[in-house]
């Protein structure tokens, strides 16, 4: 059994920061892509960021500059960095690693709030 544990969030100012983290525990052979996505109210689940295990990025446009996704392969721990925040920031964050059990699966994480005021 897999668990992506989220911590992090919150309420923040326009213009300020958070930084959120997600852990993967229990049975892991390895793991592949860890992200980040997050959901508004009324809108659909959209990709915030991405890392390899090799270390290669993406990002939604609305972030980049903004945001940097890292991860830590000896703690199977993504972080997201969140900078200039904005009230469109607004959204449940969720963690998403691709993980290789007996076969390779998406995990997800709980979620976790982060409001943004303006």
């Amino acid at each position: 059994q897999v668990q992506l544990v989220e911590s992090g969030g919150g309420l923040v100012q326009a213009g300020g920061s958070l930084r959120l983290s997600c852990a993967a525990s229990g049975s892991i052979f390895s793991i592949n892509v860890m992200g980040w996505y997050r959901q508004a109210p009324g809108k659909q689940r959209e990709l915030v960021a991405a890392i390899t295990g090799g270390g290669i990025t993406t990002y939604a446009d609305s972030v980049k500059g903004r945001f940097t996704i890292s991860r830590d392969n000896a703690k199977n721990t993504v972080y997201l960095q969140m900078s200039s925040l904005k009230p469109e920031d607004t959204a449940v964050y969720y963690c998403n690693a691709r993980i290789k059990v007996v076969t390779l699966t998406d995990h997800w994480g709980q979620g976790t709030q982060v409001t943004v005021s303006s």
